[in-house]
């Protein structure tokens, strides 16, 4: 699949799209995807996925898969696998929100510092809204994400 949009700057994707593909992984028991990164096999099934929902449009799948990638990948770093073993699951959906919108270079990825600070103030984001509705669990965050 070619690319219209330059690899240095990768167009933004719609959270649902991410949230999709990891809502797929979660639900097949494949959560810790973050935690223990994406095998080649993991990888094509979440392009697969994501041309599955963007039949019509591929530039768009091409977009949420490669952001799909570099989230995985930055998750990678031992600051981001720290919060994430300190927070669970519920860091997942800022982290979806995060890398659906993050200034990412296609070739080098996400740069952790910048990830990092973006999913600290989403994370306090995601905390105040779990403080005022207690009864939403990640499952059900990601999936109406990715409705």
């Amino acid at each position: 699949m070619g690319t219209s949009f330059d690899m240095c700057d990768v167009p933004a994707a719609d959270a649902a799209d991410l949230a999709f593909a990891m809502q797929t992984f979660v639900a097949d028991g494949r959560g810790l995807l973050l935690l223990n990164g994406a095998s080649d096999a993991d990888l094509a099934t979440a392009c697969e996925l994501l041309q599955e929902r963007h039949r019509t449009d591929p530039q768009r799948a091409l977009a949420a898969f490669m952001r799909f990638r570099h989230l995985v990948s930055v998750f990678g770093t031992r600051r981001l696998q720290q919060m994430l073993l300190e927070s669970g699951y519920a860091l997942i959906a800022p982290a979806v929100t995060v890398a659906a919108s993050l200034r990412l270079n296609g070739r080098r990825g996400f740069n952790p510092q910048t990830f990092l600070a973006a999913l600290t103030a989403a994370s306090a984001c995601q905390v105040a809204r779990t403080e005022v509705r207690r009864d939403a669990t990640v499952r059900e965050t990601l999936m109406r994400l990715a409705a």
